[in-house]
């Protein structure tokens, strides 16, 4: 006889069925276990038999023989632990094989028999949905679990529990969706003295979800104003939520449990390795280009990160997905994300400072902006100054607008506009605007199509940077509640896109 229990294995933000096959036969005594199983996997072996062991629940002596199919797909990760357990105690009888064949499960065993919570909880649960099962997984992952509604979601302690439930003497009850609330109210605009220009391209890009550079003196705000960009970004939708979670559970990043509905905010190092920004490793894990999917990907020191990372954001950026191809994987990731980059102007950073600068500049500056390739340059819609602030306006009062009041007109802005592309599941925002959908909603008026194009024959604006002022426009027009583009909302998209800062 031949038992099954179910669980997944992961490519990507994908979850793929796998069967777990047990037969129990006559023979030597052994406990093998087949299906391209990696070294976590094949160790479930000693944890299985050790857990059934602290429960008085004796293997017979015969040959054990688990298989996971399909059997040439590679298994990797803890988690196979709990359904090659099912598998096993439905083999031995000890609770019933339909009832765990109604059921995808996924979790670690400790040798005592508690279980304890893995990665992808959240995806797994998608895949049991689309097949009718119910989804057993430890009870510190329930909570993540049972976001998806489609899918019911038991979670158990311990293995023990698990077999009292199925046996009919303590059912488990479904657990329960979680959330976990961030407070960011700690960190307001209004905490930033000066910086107006700033914090207005800060709102024009949170509120179409545009790329932004700041250039400027080493102390002069810009870490200070990205670290602000999430208070001002509205929550996440749920299905945003689901979609970003899926893949922060396959990173091990929901550990509170449950989802966060707060904008992702991700800011790597600028030592970091291209597999950390745009995912990679032995298992083709997600980079933080993918992390920071529906939320921010802040950048500081831009240009000292190493020119073959830079260069592999440009297509990431245009097309919101990326493939992390590698030897053993081919596995794609979204990563529609806003990228938000600092950069001082040189290598010392005073460049526009007389009296501090280096005795290179102006060269300086050119070859530490000359980092930063053209192309890349051009996928920026904000490029914005960002001056030093004297130290006797520190002692001012807190002036322009809060964090709470600027999220308003930027979620006023984002309704607009997901009334605008309702008809367009491709298209979210401004900044996903193309093809004949920019020129119907993005067209300015006379006097606005005049300036552009005159603006473009003057300083050469690719084909790119035309659009990308265009997307600004409009969304600046949103802010401003017009339901056209006039030629003030074009002359100010320009100014940013003309902003000195890049060619700092």
């Amino acid at each position: 006889m031949v038992t099954r229990a179910y669980t997944v294995a992961f490519e990507g933000v994908e979850a793929r069925t796998v069967e777990v096959q047990c037969a129990i036969t006559p023979g030597m005594p052994a406990f093998s276990l087949v299906g391209l199983p990696d070294k976590a996997v094949s160790e479930a072996r000693d944890r299985v038999r050790t857990a059934l062991s602290s429960m008085a629940i004796a293997l017979p002596s015969k040959r054990i023989t688990i298989n996971l199919s399909p059997a040439d797909m590679p298994k990797e990760g803890s988690h196979f632990d709990l359904p090659i357990a099912l598998a096993l105690l439905a083999a031995l009888e000890i609770i019933p094989a339909d009832a765990v064949e109604g059921t995808c499960s996924l979790g670690e065993l400790s040798l005592d028999g508690s279980l304890i919570p893995v990665i992808g909880a959240l995806p797994a649960a998608m895949a049991a949905a689309q097949e009718d099962r119910t989804l057993l997984c430890p009870k510190a992952s329930g909570a993540e679990a049972a976001w998806v509604g489609a899918a019911r979601v038991i979670g158990a302690s311990s293995l023990s529990d698990v077999v009292r439930h199925y046996t009919g003497q303590s059912p488990l009850s479904p657990a329960e969706p979680g959330e976990v609330i961030a407070d960011l109210s700690g960190r307001c605009l209004r905490d930033v003295k000066g910086q107006e220009r700033a914090k207005r391209a800060m709102e024009i890009a949170a509120a179409g979800r545009h790329h932004l550079i700041m250039v400027g003196t080493p102390g002069s705000g810009k870490s200070m104003l990205a670290a602000r960009l999430p208070g001002i970004l509205p929550p996440l939708t749920p299905p945003e939520a689901l979609e970003t979670s899926m893949i922060h559970s396959l990173a091990g990043l929901l550990d509170e449990g449950g989802i966060n509905r707060t904008r992702p905010f991700r800011e790597p190092h600028h030592t970091a390795s291209m597999a950390a920004i745009v995912g990679g490793g032995r298992r083709a894990s997600p980079g933080e280009i993918s992390l920071a999917h529906n939320g921010v990907l802040f950048m500081d020191e831009f240009p000292e990160f190493p020119r073959t990372v830079l260069e592999t954001l440009r297509q990431p950026i245009e097309t919101g997905t990326v493939m992390v191809a590698r030897a053993n994987a081919h596995v794609k990731y979204p990563c529609r994300f806003m990228l938000v980059a600092a950069a001082n102007p040189c290598k010392c950073g005073y460049l526009t400072d007389p009296a501090r600068a280096c005795s290179r500049a102006p060269v300086c500056g050119e070859d530490y902006m000359g980092r930063i390739s053209g192309p890349l340059m051009d996928r920026f819609d904000l490029r914005i100054e960002v001056p030093p602030v004297a130290f006797t306006d520190l002692d001012l009062p807190a002036s322009g607008d809060s964090s709470a009041t600027v999220a308003a007109r930027v979620s006023a802005a984002r309704d607009l506009q997901a009334q605008r592309f309702a008809d367009h599941p491709e298209m979210h925002l401004n900044a996903d605007a193309e093809g004949e959908v920019l020129d119907r909603v993005a067209a300015p008026d006379a006097d606005g199509r005049a300036l552009i194009n005159r603006v473009a024959e003057r300083f050469g604006l690719t084909a790119r940077g035309y659009h990308r002022v265009l997307r600004v426009a409009r969304t600046i027009a949103d802010l401003a509640g017009s339901d056209a583009v006039h030629r003030p909302h074009v002359a100010e998209a320009v100014s940013y896109r003309l902003s000195s800062a890049a060619d700092s």
